[in-house]
């Protein structure tokens, strides 16, 4: 099946019972999505299928339509150049561990994809799916508000 990924078309010959975590790590090489919990607990394994995060543990690589797109941390970035989210991260010490950043990561693209100025409310909601046991919570938020002010000031696209 074909599927693209970080905007590269890949061809994959999944097992039935292979998760999409499996296939981005063990067969393409893409180690970003972390093998936390693998009970879709943890978020620690999000990547966007299609614009939406899913938990790449728990789908099925041939659930996966031909064609469908799968965007991983390793995507987010333009080459040496971080993403605007990557760089806030940063900013704000919002990575201590850094075991769920990749997750924490997609979760919050995911999020400004679909409202690029979201409130705390929203941020929380759309957060909740990750955890992270170190305690960064409060300064992965500040990071998402900082890129959603930055794009309101700037008019742009940061999501």
């Amino acid at each position: 099946m074909r599927l693209t990924i970080n905007e590269k078309t890949r061809e994959v010959d999944p097992a039935p019972q292979e998760s999409l975590l499996e296939t981005l790590r063990e067969r393409l090489f893409l180690t970003g999505a972390k093998a936390g919990c693998e009970r879709g607990e943890c978020g620690a394994c999000t990547v966007l299928l299609n614009g939406e995060p899913v938990l790449a543990c728990l789908a099925l690589t041939v659930g996966c339509d031909e064609g469908d797109t799968v965007l991983t941390v390793e995507g987010l970035a333009a080459g040496d150049a971080l993403h605007p989210l990557q760089a806030a991260f940063i900013a704000h010490d919002a990575v201590q561990c850094g075991f769920c950043t990749p997750g924490q990561l997609m979760a919050a693209h995911a999020l400004l994809q679909r409202d690029p100025a979201p409130g705390d409310a929203e941020i929380s909601r759309a957060m909740a799916g990750n955890l992270c046991r170190c305690g960064t919570s409060p300064r992965i938020a500040e990071a998402i508000r900082a890129v959603a002010a930055a794009h309101r000031a700037e008019g742009g696209d940061h999501a």
